[in-house]
């Protein structure tokens, strides 16, 4: 099996198209297309279903992929393994819109000479992230610890270095649109849209906070991406969402969408950074500077965590 034929596949399922994945892998599209079908000839099945708009992953497909992604991910470790010192340093900042990877990018403006890798493990439990950098596949990652109250397993440490700021994104209707704060109790009677959110940790913090100010946070129904959550947001009197202050999000002027900060408590949903102990990256140490002197410039201001990140 061709490990170029793997990543292209993976590519594929998740750009939901053979030109967008031959453009990001620097190929053409006649490559993508026949590195897949020589893997769809090597099993005997189809991995993907043509849509109108591009391609989804069969159910093959879907039985594949994750084993393919443990595949590249065994290959990464062992290319790692013999070239120690050498490798780009990998981050996950779980997704590329949140204030992660608005950090990281900051970072690498101030130092364009690293070789960086950007991985955005969204939807991967905790351990298993945890695992892969353990394994030395990963150089840090984020994530708020929620579950083991702030531990991280042996040979790996941890420092909070990111309170995510809640502003409530409405559109020009809601009640709320021409507020210049919110507090959290006069979020109480609005109800709080975040469809598809089904990571525990993110989950269980947004439960936590609902609990402690009586907000209504509705998470039920499919996610159909940023992009049509913020036209739904433009033209409803009802919806709201939280995003964080670090966040980015484009819209169309016409939608006229407000961000506006939550304040008395500000709600905060709080990060670690996490590593290898024995990491000698020589990038990795300036990174975890750069983010604990970040985190001490914006201390201070009323705010509110859960009791378990206290």
């Amino acid at each position: 099996m061709e490990l170029d034929a793997v990543r292209t596949f993976l590519t594929v399922a998740e750009t939901g198209q053979f030109q967008a994945a031959a453009d990001e892998l620097g190929i053409s599209q006649q490559a993508a297309s026949k590195r897949v079908a020589a893997l769809e000839r090597e099993f005997g099945v189809r991995l993907f279903a043509r849509t109108a708009r591009g391609v989804r992953l069969s159910v093959d497909g879907q039985a594949l992929l994750p084993h393919a992604r443990e595949l590249l991910r065994a290959a990464e470790r062992v290319t790692a393994a013999v070239t120690p010192g050498r490798r780009a340093l990998r981050i996950d900042v779980m997704n590329r819109r949140i204030t992660p990877a608005n950090l990281l990018y900051a970072f690498y403006q101030q130092r364009p000479d690293i070789e960086l890798d950007v991985v955005t493990l969204t939807n991967v439990d905790t351990a298993v992230v945890l695992a892969e950098l353990g394994a030395g596949a990963l150089d840090a990652t984020f994530r708020s610890l929620r579950d083991s109250a702030g531990t991280v397993p042996g040979g790996l440490r941890s420092a909070r270095v990111i309170d995510e700021r809640h502003e409530v994104l409405v559109g020009p209707r809601h009640p709320l649109a021409n507020a210049g704060s919110v507090t959290p109790g006069e979020l109480a009677g609005h109800p709080i849209w975040m469809p598809g959110l089904t990571e525990v940790e993110p989950r269980g913090y947004y439960a936590d906070l609902a609990e402690a100010f009586g907000l209504t946070i509705e998470t039920v129904g499919p996610s159909f991406g940023v992009e049509a959550l913020l036209a739904e947001l433009a033209g409803s009197a009802r919806l709201a969402t939280f995003v964080g202050d670090g966040s980015r999000y484009l819209w169309p002027e016409s939608y006229d969408l407000r961000r506006i900060p939550v304040v008395d408590p500000t709600p905060v949903y709080p990060l670690s950074v996490i590593w290898r102990a024995d990491n000698a990256h020589p990038v990795l140490a300036g990174f975890l500077d750069y983010l604990a002197a970040g985190y001490r410039a914006r201390a201070g201001g009323e705010v509110w965590v859960p009791d378990w990140a206290r």
